[in-house]
């Protein structure tokens, strides 16, 4: 029997938000790792997990304590995205495993690390993973004392796939680890930084506005040309967070350095995106016209539904949306959704109870469960999808993966999708 969990939109909402299947909840059984789910199954398998994310304070290294096999899948990962230079084993042999022996080990083997190099690493970053949580391993006390040892900052980096259901998972400690160095300093009006990704955002309206207002330097930690550039971050008049993991980071660096910060929200619906930049505005005390923008992006869209009106979508989680969010964008651009594949949260639930409104026939799928095996794209008819995994549902349907390093925000991002959904289309 070939079986396929999925749900419709309005069944889900009839359930209610205190009644959400199991099948759609990872702490609830055991995890199917799907295409989609092997992008952050692993905190470092794909993407930006911990261990690439780690080495994004400039100048930095990786001393990755773990056993073959993790040791293994980082050099796989390492080498095409060209880190293979910056990261650095110490293995851990079944004794190791079962005393922690290892942990005697570390500040030589950072020490062995520096020694190394022609140029001194900025920071020396160490990434643990599950062994040493089992362990209760204190990661803080081990790098004070390689630390001491070697006389160069040596940071904890956790690569702990069991917490990434907990109140602080991997992607959410190690964003606080890259801005613990910063040293208070004299705050400048003229200076915003942007937190949330690890590589710089696509050119997006933002910033244009940012400057308009005054704003000189708008740091990104991705940019930042070298250790010192790294520091002047401290300087920051406000921070802007551009992805929800980075909000306790920020409140770390307002508690730390004096920095307070502004929440803003990557979504494809476009009055809200301008109404979110009327709010930001207000919270700034400055008026911002966002005419120009909202008109690029309302033209592209109207050119992709005057061309190919009401077509039908499946959605992956699989890139750079919330892709229920999304959903309720492409149905309130006069589209259908067909399909979503996606793990639901409280924040993502208020858009199914929007979206069973418009379209109570959407069917959601879990790129969790193991059923998903048997997931037949004959049994249902899509014009485009959008996601890596989406792609890999209907393989013989155009497709736009819109998951790259580089974020898209706000009308660009809006503008850019419907461009290549354009070009998708086009070339069938």
């Amino acid at each position: 029997m070939s079986y396929v969990y999925s749900i419709t939109a309005k069944e889900l909402v009839e359930k209610g938000r205190d009644n959400i299947p199991n099948e759609l909840q990872s702490s609830k059984h055991l995890i199917y790792s799907s295409p989609a789910t092997l992008s952050f199954n692993s905190p470092g398998a794909q993407g930006f997990g911990v261990k690439r994310a780690g080495l994004a304070i400039p100048g930095s290294v990786m001393l990755l304590v773990a056993p073959v096999c993790c040791g293994r899948n980082t050099q796989a990962l390492a080498a095409p995205d060209g880190f293979g230079e910056r990261f650095f084993f110490l293995l851990q042999d079944d004794t190791d495993i079962v005393t922690g022996r290892h942990l005697n080990k570390i500040s030589k083997a950072v020490k062995e690390v520096v020694d190394s190099l022609e140029t001194p690493p900025s920071v020396v970053m160490i990434c643990i993973t599950c062994v040493d949580a089992l362990l209760g391993t204190d990661m803080d006390r081990v790098c004070k004392k390689a630390s001491e040892y070697v006389g160069i900052p040596v940071l904890p980096c956790y690569m702990y796939a069991l917490t990434r259901e907990g109140k602080l998972p991997p992607m959410v400690l190690v964003r606080k680890t890259l801005y613990s160095l910063l040293e208070k300093k004299p705050r400048k009006k003229n200076v915003v930084n942007i937190l949330g990704e690890f590589a710089p955002f696509q050119d997006n309206e933002l910033f244009e506005i940012l400057k308009g207002f005054g704003i000189q330097r708008i740091h990104e930690i991705s940019k930042c040309k070298d250790f010192e550039d790294y520091k002047t971050m401290a300087e920051a008049n406000f921070n802007i967070i551009l992805n929800p993991e980075a909000r306790h980071v920020a409140d770390d660096m307002k508690k730390r350095l004096g920095i307070p910060s502004i929440e803003m929200t990557r979504v494809y619906q476009i009055d809200k995106i301008h109404k979110q930049y009327e709010l930001f505005g207000s919270a700034l005390g400055v008026s911002i016209d966002d005419t120009k923008y909202y008109e690029e992006a309302m033209k592209v869209i109207e050119q992709f539904n005057t061309l190919y009106p009401n077509t039908s979508f499946a959605l992956g989680e699989w890139c750079n949306a919330d892709p229920f969010e999304l959903a309720l964008a492409l149905l309130r651009y006069g589209h259908q959704v067909k399909e979503i594949y996606g793990t639901i949260t409280n924040v993502n639930y208020v858009y199914i109870k929007k979206i069973a409104q418009i379209s109570p026939n959407t069917k959601i799928f879990t790129n969790l469960s193991p059923t998903m095996l048997n997931f037949n794209c004959k049994e249902s008819e899509v014009d485009l999808s959008i996601g890596k995994d989406a792609a890999y549902y209907h393989p013989e349907c155009p497709n736009i993966p819109w998951n790259e390093d580089n974020k898209p925000f706000g009308y660009a991002g809006l503008k850019e999708l419907f461009t290549r959904l354009l070009e998708a289309k086009k070339g069938e």
